[in-house]
């Protein structure tokens, strides 16, 4: 992808990371690169099409019954419509995209702690994302016990689908993250997300600061 068009970076990582927090704090330091309009999102959802099948996926009863094609079709789904709409016309108009989870999710979640065939993840992954394909992507890499303890102690949200899972299935969620980054390390940027915040925020920063505005 041009850097001249834009950028996306993605933020990956298991349940209770700490994604969002820093996705906001990025987001507030790249508002003072003048000439960069930033756009934040989340997989899934986004769109107002998107953000109907997140409600269905994470929140409502009947998604206790979901078989785990039914779940990655409709996390395609979110995607597409995310893609076509927000982060390929942004990209187009040179604006940074931060978005919390992108197909990284999928291949994680889905292919390795559901167990789906790589070939169709990867096939149905492709079609959703077209040739978008993130410039960074940043794992927060945190150990399942912490993501489990994190969740629990959250005040604002009931626990959603995903959240609820149990360590077995958070342990493959960080075992399938550190497997695709070490795949491919050119794309992929690792941070241990025990640190504090602010040290975490940091290390972003200067990681994105070296690929992307280091000469402007």
């Amino acid at each position: 992808m041009s850097h001249d068009k834009g950028i996306l970076i993605s933020f990956e990582g298991s349940e209770g990371c700490g994604k969002s927090t820093q996705i906001r704090r990025i987001a507030d330091r790249l508002e003072d690169i003048d000439h960069r309009e930033v756009v934040v999102t989340r997989e899934p959802g986004g769109t107002l099409i998107g953000e109907d099948i997140r409600h269905l996926l994470m929140h409502k009863e009947e998604g206790e019954a979901m078989f785990p094609e039914t779940e990655l079709l409709l996390f395609a789904a979110s995607r597409a419509q995310l893609v076509r709409e927000v982060i390929f016309p942004a990209v187009e108009e040179g604006k940074i995209v931060l978005c919390d989870r992108f197909l990284d999710s999928t291949t994680v979640y889905q292919g390795v702690a559901r167990q789906i065939a790589e070939d169709p993840v990867t096939q149905i992954n492709n079609f959703a994302v077209g040739e978008i394909i993130p410039d960074l992507t940043v794992i927060l890499d945190i150990p399942p016990e912490l993501g489990m303890e994190r969740v629990r102690h959250r005040v604002s949200d009931m626990p959603d689908r995903m959240e609820q899972e149990n360590i077995e299935f958070y342990g493959k969620v960080r075992e399938g993250y550190l497997h695709l980054a070490r795949s491919l390390p050119e794309r992929f940027f690792v941070i241990d997300g025990e640190r504090e915040p602010d040290d975490i925020e940091l290390d972003i920063w200067n990681e994105m600061h070296a690929r992307f505005f280091a000469e402007d």
